[in-house]
């Protein structure tokens, strides 16, 4: 019997030809070894806007990297200080200083290698990375002095040279303090036609500015009520660092005697709403938040009380008999800049002292004037402060200055003298370190002041003021800082703020 002559398929020639070629590329592979290259998988600040509290970003890496190729390629323009730290693939990079606000900047990563393929010894590099990052726009808060502005609370974004007037004609602002997402202001208010400093409310307004990187920012100037004045006095606020808290010390109208401090939420979305709970505790004076957003600081008596932001703050968390009056504190609550009146009648002065959190009472400054404020800086050791000095002879007369302090070397070093008897002067230090923002207000000398006059804290009328910004350059180059001269911003207003 004949046997039969095998024969493939068309179909068939089709399939072991492709089997012979995906071999060969197999084993051209294998040969080879893993051709892969290695990619930087997600940016933690890729097209954010970041502020003074973003002080790291993250790169996640498809693979395991050479840690010292990524660090030794990694570049930034412009250039910030920062170091690593390595968790797998995931690469952490830490500022030393918060970033310049309203820069741009590129990140590039190229020529780095993973961390398999030089064990290898093969030449295997990174695909190349490029991202980008924006600071928030350097932008100041303000009352007008004069004008359309005059009495109002005004937004000035220095970056994009535009102003917004925030509050209506018929407001007249008192205080105010900025939300630390810079979405919103909490600030206090009186009628124009309503001369008594004591009948303020307490409202909201936004800014324009978005609470968050990824949500649409609020359009500006809308107000709403947060407290208002019916049967008591508001007298002073602050808003706690994380945003949540409103602590306010309010008199009652009809009893004089009657006052104390009182908390409620800072946000409409809180289980807790608008309740408003009395701080139950001792009469108390001069207060403000700690950096923890958990108590509430407080001249008390003959010294100051750390009290805890409940109904019953009867039972302080820590009491300073040796001092009267928290200045500030440093932003992570480890140091406090505090007052101590000393007790001589016959030449009366104060002195600031630098209070650590591990015991350290030390004396920085003694004046025969006042300390007005303090900031600590966030970028370096310094402790910036306003002081005055009395100065000699029959009128009293201060002498206010500015004045840097380095808490590591104890170094001191005068910035700027202002002119003698210069009163009402307020500060802020630029959350990024590199500017202080001052007013100088002129009072009302003569002349009868109207209903919608501005008046100070104080009392005084206040017939003008100008804006002053004084750059302050960075740590490396504090030996210059005698070059300083402040710059008179084309601002008329008063109580300067910088946005967070």
């Amino acid at each position: 019997m004949a046997r039969k002559k095998f024969s493939l398929l068309p179909i068939d020639r089709i399939s072991i030809t492709l089997i012979v070629i995906i071999s060969i590329l197999i084993g051209i592979l294998l040969i080879q070894g893993d051709v892969v290259r290695a990619s930087v998988r997600n940016f933690s600040w890729e097209n954010q806007k970041v502020g003074a509290d973003d002080t790291s970003f993250s790169m996640t890496f498809s693979r395991p990297m050479d840690a010292k190729s990524v660090e030794n390629n990694l570049k930034i323009d412009p250039p910030l200080a920062g170091k690593y730290s390595w968790a797998g693939r995931r690469m952490v990079y830490t500022l030393l200083t918060p970033a310049p606000y309203g820069t741009n900047y590129k990140v590039q990563l190229q020529g780095a290698v993973d961390k398999f393929a030089k064990k290898q010894g093969k030449n295997l590099t990174l695909q190349p990375f490029s991202g980008a990052f924006r600071t928030r726009d350097r932008a100041i808060l303000y009352i007008g002095a004069t004008g359309e502005e005059q009495g109002r609370l005004v937004l000035q974004n220095l970056t994009q040279d535009q102003k917004t007037v925030l509050t209506p004609k018929d407001l007249a602002v008192m205080d105010f303090k900025p939300y630390p997402e810079g979405d919103k202001v909490l600030f206090s208010a009186r009628a124009k036609t309503n001369q008594d400093l004591l009948s303020s409310k307490i409202y909201t307004v936004t800014t324009g500015f978005p609470s968050k990187p990824t949500e649409e920012a609020q359009p500006p100037s809308r107000v709403d009520l947060v407290l208002d004045s019916d049967g008591y006095q508001n007298l002073k606020f602050d808003l706690s660092p994380d945003g949540k808290t409103i602590v306010i010390q309010r008199g009652k109208k009809d009893s004089p005697g009657d006052f104390g401090l009182w908390f409620m939420s800072a946000r409409k979305d809180s289980s807790e709403g608008t309740k408003l709970t009395r701080l139950e505790s001792q009469p108390s004076g001069d207060f403000l938040i700690t950096p923890d957003s958990k108590g509430v600081a407080v001249a008390q008596g003959e010294g100051a009380a750390i009290l805890p932001i409940q109904k019953d703050g009867s039972k302080p968390l820590d009491f300073l008999p040796q001092f009267g009056l928290v200045q500030a504190f440093s932003k992570d609550g480890t140091q406090a800049a505090m007052v101590k009146f000393n007790r001589d009648f016959q030449n009366p002065t104060r002195s600031l002292f630098l209070v650590t959190n591990q015991g350290v009472n030390k004396e920085l400054i003694k004046t025969t004037g006042t300390i007005i404020g303090c900031q600590f800086d966030t970028a370096s050791p310094n402790l910036y402060c306003l002081i005055t000095q009395l100065l000699p002879g029959d009128q009293f007369l201060e002498q206010p200055y500015f004045i840097a302090i380095n808490l590591k070397t104890g170094q001191q070093k005068a910035l700027l003298v202002l002119p003698a008897g210069q009163r009402n002067i307020q500060m802020s230090l630029a959350p990024d370190g590199l500017g202080l923002l001052f007013d100088q207000v002129v009072s009302l000398e003569g002349g009868a002041p109207t209903t919608s006059s501005l008046k100070t804290s104080s009392g005084e009328t206040i017939s003008g003021s100008s804006l002053w910004l004084m750059p302050l350059l960075p740590v490396a180059d504090a030996s210059n800082a005698a070059e300083i001269k402040p710059e008179q911003l084309p601002i008329a207003g008063f109580y300067p703020r910088w946005l967070p």
